[in-house]
């Protein structure tokens, strides 16, 4: 190999090959993060910096200029991409008056953000000369930047400022033309329409309020150039731009709404009550289904409210909103939320004769399956129906024929409602059909007994008084249920309300003796409370011991210690006409007195031991 070349082992990277680490256990010394950096912090040796120089003559400017230049230059040359380093750059060179240096980096930089189309460049490049009063340079810019990014609004907004700044409104018109050349958004086109009405130049805003809508056939755009029209008093021409809006926007699914909403309201204010009806209606009907309209009904309404009459409004807005339900009941008869939507809109019009209607072709789709989970939201159709004929329509036979056809259609020997019969008894009752109302519950009870249907058929017959009639269906809630531990406790309870001790004792022995139960420590619970309410501690103790022989729970047991204990005890009697003879009795001592007794006799101990000790001193 000749002499003064490398040999490519010579020159190749020799990484360093990873080793496994031997030992993996922690270091008795950790080294924290914070740690590391605050000793870096501590060793680090103080910036070095330039002593500030004080410039007395132009060699001195020179030398700073220079150095400045070389700076600027370097990083240039290493981060040029930056645009920020350009900015400083040029207005360093501002600051120094140097013009024409600052201009040449200014094109520099554009050159070099050519592809990145940066229009802040052109900006304070343009700001630069304008700032200097160099008019023509400025003007040069702005029309340079425009050509280059047209589409940039900025910019054509500066040139047309400093141009209407300087006074010349011909060239400010000019340069909106060029601009709306380029068929820029609405807001350009107003800006070019407010900068000729500044100067009261109102056919030429008209003109462009043409071409606007010819270049944005919007909605948005239509109503700016009637309402134009509206304010500089011009009203045939303001109708004319909104009809001409609804032969072209008619269609238009997303802003039909609002032409028309904005078309009505202009004639409202022209006092043309009927065109701005018309149009209303037209709206209504116009308008795809799918869409709400929610502004258009509530502006309508509110129209008709001041100027129309309540049928009116029904045919309208209801018959619009029924349209849209009828359309969905068809799609899904068997949608009920759909259904009760729908009474309710009827319902709030009021019409009688419709709300039947619906009523009644709802409930006629009755769900396929006999299966509750299918019956459970249509069922309410029925009570919702009841319950309107009799306090909206207050037509009492038709409340009992609902009623009775909804008893009739429900499958009772798979599944029933307790609510219907309850709501069913209930109406007879309120019409004073006592008669009526216990067929009913007895029929409930034979056909599809349930426990709500027991609990509110005796409570009903206990406000009346009918005791045997609550003994009676208490009877038959246990024969249906035997192992219903709180239909047991109730009965006894009405027992023991009537004073009927053995009644309530032999109605808990009842209880307790079934093969099965439900909640079984319930009715202890309840027997043994009720003969501690009645003091027959000894029946009690004896429940406790039969419970106990069932069951060894710890509560019980506790509680059974909580009983007043028996106890034996003998008193003298004095007789006249002999000696004194016992009689023997039993009393009871209660938890409560036994920490006092056993204090009495702590006492008495003390007391002795203190007598013994002062007599042996």
């Amino acid at each position: 190999m000749a002499s003064g070349y490398l040999t490519r082992k010579e020159t190749e990277v020799k990484v360093a090959m990873a080793r496994r680490v031997k030992n993996k256990t922690p270091a008795p010394i950790q080294i924290t993060s914070e740690q590391i950096l605050r000793e870096a912090r501590e060793r680090q040796e103080a910036e070095i910096r330039p002593p500030n120089q004080k410039i007395t003559d132009q060699t001195q400017v020179a030398d700073y200029r220079l150095r400045k230049r070389k700076e600027f230059e370097s990083l240039i040359s290493r981060v040029g991409w930056n645009k920020s380093v350009w900015v400083k750059y040029a207005e360093w060179e501002e600051s120094q008056n140097d013009l024409k240096r600052a201009r040449s980096i200014w094109e520099r930089a554009l050159v070099v953000d050519a592809l990145n189309r940066d229009h802040t460049i052109w900006l304070k490049y343009a700001h630069m000369e304008m700032k200097n009063k160099f008019v023509d340079h400025a003007r040069n810019l702005w029309d340079r930047a425009v050509i280059r990014l047209p589409r940039v609004d900025q910019l054509w907004y500066k040139y047309i400022h400093m141009e209407e700044m300087l006074g010349n409104v011909a060239g400010a018109r000019g340069i909106f033309e060029r601009w709306m050349g380029w068929m820029p958004d609405q807001q350009g086109w107003l800006s070019y329409i407010k900068f000729e009405l500044r100067y009261n130049e109102i056919e030429r805003a008209r003109e462009i309020f043409e071409r606007l809508v010819q270049c944005h056939p919007k909605v948005i755009a239509w109503i700016r150039f009637a309402k134009f029209e509206m304010k500089n008093g011009e009203i045939g021409r303001a109708r004319s731009c909104y009809e001409r809006a609804v032969d072209k926007l008619a269609d238009d699914d997303e802003e039909a709404e609002q032409l028309f909403v904005a078309f009505a309201e202009f004639e409202d204010k022209c006092r043309e009550t009927d065109r701005a009806r018309c149009i209303y209606k037209f709206a209504l009907d116009h308008i795809p289904k799918g869409r709400a309209a929610e502004d258009l009904y509530s502006k309508f309404v509110a129209f008709e409210k001041q100027y129309g009459d309540r049928e009116g409004i029904e045919d309208t807005i209801v018959g619009k909103e029924r349209f849209q339900y009828e359309d969905q009941v068809k799609m899904n008869p068997r949608n009920y939320d759909t259904w009760f939507d729908y009474i309710r809109l009827e319902e709030s019009v009021g019409n009688k004769e419709r709300i039947r209607e619906v009523y009644e072709r709802a409930i006629a789709n009755v769900p396929p399956a006999e299966e509750k989970r299918y019956w459970q939201r249509y069922i309410y159709l029925w009570i919702n129906y009841a319950l309107y004929e009799e306090l909206d329509a207050q037509d009492m036979e038709r409340t009992r024929h609902v009623y009775r056809e909804c008893l009739k259609l429900i499958p009772h020997h798979k599944f029933s409602f307790a609510k219907i019969w309850l709501l069913a008894a209930q109406f007879e009752i309120r019409q004073l059909r006592l008669k009526e109302a216990r067929l009913l519950l007895g029929e409930a009870i034979g056909r599809a007994p349930k426990d709500k249907i027991f609990k509110k058929y005796i409570e009903i017959e206990l406000h009346l008084g009918n005791i045997d009639r609550c003994r009676k269906l208490y009877e038959k809630y246990l024969e249906w249920s035997p192992e219903n531990c709180y239909a047991w406790s109730k009965f006894a309870e009405l027992e023991r309300s009537l004073y009927e001790t053995e009644r309530a004792r032999a109605v808990f022995e009842l209880a307790i003796d079934q093969p099965a139960l439900d909640i079984p420590e319930l009715l202890w619970k309840a027997y043994i409370d009720f003969e501690i309410s009645e003091g027959e501690f000894e029946r009690t103790r004896a429940l406790y011991e039969r419970l106990l022989n069932r069951t060894k729970h710890l509560n019980i047991e506790n509680n059974f210690g909580e009983l007043p204990k028996k106890l034996k005890k003998r008193r003298q009697i004095d007789m006249e006409d002999g000696p004194a003879v016992y009689e023997e009795y039993i009393d009871y001592l209660f938890p409560e007195e036994m920490p006092a007794n056993n204090l009495n006799i702590l006492a008495s101990a003390y007391k002795w031991k203190k007598q013994r000790v002062a007599s042996k001193d």
